[in-house]
């Protein structure tokens, strides 16, 4: 009752009419009115109502204007992201449906987790149908929209134009070879970067190797040809098919008869001859394959008239043996690409050469430069190691060693090389893998379609030869 004139007291207020003394028992009389009773009831209840509707109203409101930021996601990419409702503080969502995901790649799954492998590009509009505490059961649903944005998958912005295969040099994109090597296997891959498949243009690495069965004597070339270099991909083919040459027209049984007998006496006992006489065969031998490669393109550039400097490509090879007490690996190298011997048991590596970069080497040197022989670290660029046997012996370009193992002081530590073999093994964003049982059929295309990983800002062309 006191409520009832207070209000109705209030109400008159506002109106500008006040109670005068003389009227207080009318006034009295007619807030206790039945029918005045009622409707003060009612109209209470009506405020209440549009309060409640507001209150309701405003929150609806609320989520539909808070910012929800998702990660954005990438076609052919493995998406996760979770659509925390206690973070955001939408506790009093009753009841939701996620729409909008068809044909996405994409799911709401029921931990609150959006998940999948995006199959489009573009702006995602994901629609939250909700109902918030308090709202009608028959209530239309509220639809609030969450943007995810997905990329394009990065490979396919490249495009891959195919080259002149009329070009006096023209050359396969893609290689892939698997054979035997000595006892062991071989697998080699020499891939087109998407770089030059952008633009139509040729691959410029290449390699060659060679099993001299009846000298036991095994050979492996590796190059790589200088971007800048217009021919630079017949120089690299020229590079690693003159050291084949140089040692089908050198390398004798009647030579080796005396290096033989000295890696027995060096591996019976070590001594300052031994080492001095397997330094000087390793010299002499390998120099003059470097050499011979040198002047088979200088040759090469006169009879087409132009400027050696366009044959440009860097020139890395192992000279491998096999004997009753292991194995002789004799190495030469010029430019930036590594040969890594990894022992038996994964626990050491031996960087077989250094490389043409940073400070050390002053920027990377071609075997197409008449100065390299003459320069004073000339007698450096080979190497030697007699091993009981070893579990690979891995010859690259930098397409592959600038991704995998980004600067050269990685190529020193084995738990880097160990991580670059679980890469090959399938440890890897795309899963791909490469089976190195020495009866699968499958190496060489395993090899190849690694080399399609993708690395930002690394697109050039990849050759990776492996002896298992």
């Amino acid at each position: 009752m006191e409520e009832t004139k207070r209000y109705i007291q209030s109400f008159l207020s506002q109106k500008k009419i006040d109670i005068s003394l003389d009227k207080v028992a009318l006034f009295e009389d007619f807030a206790s009115n039945e029918k005045n009773v009622n409707a003060v009831k009612i109209i209470r209840e009506n405020q209440k109502m549009i309060m409640q509707n507001w209150i309701l109203k405003n929150r609806i409101d609320d989520i539909l204007t808070q910012t929800v930021s998702i990660p954005n996601g990438t076609v052919n990419k493995k998406y996760l992201a979770k659509i925390d409702f206690n973070t955001l503080g939408w506790n009093d969502i009753i009841s939701f449906e996620i729409k909008g995901l068809e044909n996405t790649g994409l799911e709401f799954n029921k931990n609150d987790e959006l998940i999948g492998v995006p199959e489009i590009s573009g702006d995602l509009k994901i629609k939250l149908l909700f109902r918030v505490q308090d709202e009608a059961e028959d209530s239309v649903l509220n639809e609030k929209i969450i943007t995810l944005i997905v990329n394009p998958d990065p490979k396919s912005l490249w495009k891959n134009l195919e080259n002149d295969k009329n070009d006096p040099f023209s050359k396969p994109d893609n290689e892939a070879v698997a054979a035997k090597f000595l006892d062991k296997n071989i697998v080699i891959a020499s891939k087109r970067g998407r770089s030059h498949a952008n633009v139509g243009s040729f691959r410029e690495d290449d390699f060659a190797f060679k099993n001299f069965k009846e000298i036991g004597w095994s050979v492996l070339a590796v190059s790589d040809g200088a971007g800048s270099a217009k021919l630079s991909r017949k120089g690299s083919n020229l590079a690693c098919n003159s050291v084949i040459q140089y040692f089908e027209e050198n390398l004798k049984a009647e030579n080796l008869k005396e290096f033989d007998q000295v890696l027995v006496d060096h591996h019976n006992k070590v001594s300052e001859e031994t080492s001095k006489k397997i330094s000087h065969f390793v010299y002499q031998n390998l120099s003059k394959a470097a050499h011979f490669a040198h002047q088979k393109i200088e040759e090469f550039a006169i009879e087409n008239k132009t400027d050696l400097k366009n044959f440009h490509a860097t020139l890395i090879f192992a000279l491998v043996k096999k004997y009753d007490f292991g194995y002789a690996v004799l190495t030469f190298g010029i430019g930036d690409c590594p040969i890594g011997l990894l022992n038996k048991d994964l626990t050491e590596i031996k960087l077989m050469n250094w490389l043409d970069v940073g400070d050390f080497g002053g920027g990377t040197r071609f075997i197409t430069m008449p100065e390299i022989f003459q320069n004073d670290k000339f007698s450096t660029r080979f190497g030697f190691k007699l091993v009981d046997d070893f579990s690979y012996l891995m010859l690259m370009t930098d397409g592959i060693y600038d991704p995998k193992f980004v600067v050269e002081a990685n190529l020193e530590k084995v738990e880097k090389w160990n991580e670059f073999l679980e890469d090959l093994k399938g440890k890897n964003e795309d899963g791909i893998k490469v089976d190195f049982d020495p009866e699968n059929p499958e190496i060489a295309n395993q090899l190849s379609t690694w080399m399609d990983f993708w690395s930002p800002g690394n697109h050039d062309d990849r050759t990776l030869a492996i002896i298992y």
